[in-house]
């Protein structure tokens, strides 16, 4: 199915009720491709939108199961779309795994802050991904608040850490 939004086209690909649904919000083109593909291929209904503000639009059409979230985006960034999912909450918590080329423990420590459930930076594996898909849908909403702080807080202890004042190492 396409869905055709102002100028631009938007493929769905509705096949089956029982497969799990993923947004992928992503504006490189060739990687939401490879994700899609990828996707696809393990047995995931599959939504690509190239920006925050078409993920929004889709969000309560599509009905994701999970989103793939790019965080660095124009004109609407992922962001916004965190915030918006935190001012529009769904029943169930529509569970967000960020995947960004953002490295920094502090943007990780805040993405998690914001609301995704899980942090991956890119250059990642398809695989990889598709292994932490799979873990986060087979979890329950309680399980996925848990793994949530699990994550958010290793990353503050590591944060914590890297700017802790380190001692001299030599003794003159």
């Amino acid at each position: 199915m396409y869905l055709i939004q102002g100028a631009v086209e938007v493929q769905c690909m509705y096949d089956s009720e029982k497969q799990s649904k993923i947004l992928v919000v992503e504006d490189d083109v060739d990687i939401q491709q490879v994700l899609c593909v990828y996707l696809r291929y393990s047995g995931f209904e599959v939504c690509s939108a190239s920006d925050g503000q078409e993920a929004i639009r889709l969000i309560p059409e599509f009905s994701p199961h999970l989103i793939v979230l790019d965080l660095m985006m124009r004109p609407v960034d992922g962001w916004a779309v965190l915030h918006w999912l935190r001012a529009n909450p769904q029943t169930p918590a529509l569970p967000v795994l960020v995947l960004t080329a953002l490295t920094h423990v502090e943007q990780q420590v805040h993405g998690l802050e914001e609301g995704a459930v899980e942090y991956m930076t890119k250059p990642t594996q398809p695989s990889a991904l598709v292994e932490r898909i799979s873990t986060i849908l087979n979890l329950s909403a309680e399980q996925r608040a848990i793994l949530q702080r699990k994550r958010r807080d290793e990353r503050r202890q590591l944060l914590e850490r890297i700017s802790a004042p380190q001692p001299d190492e030599f003794v003159y």
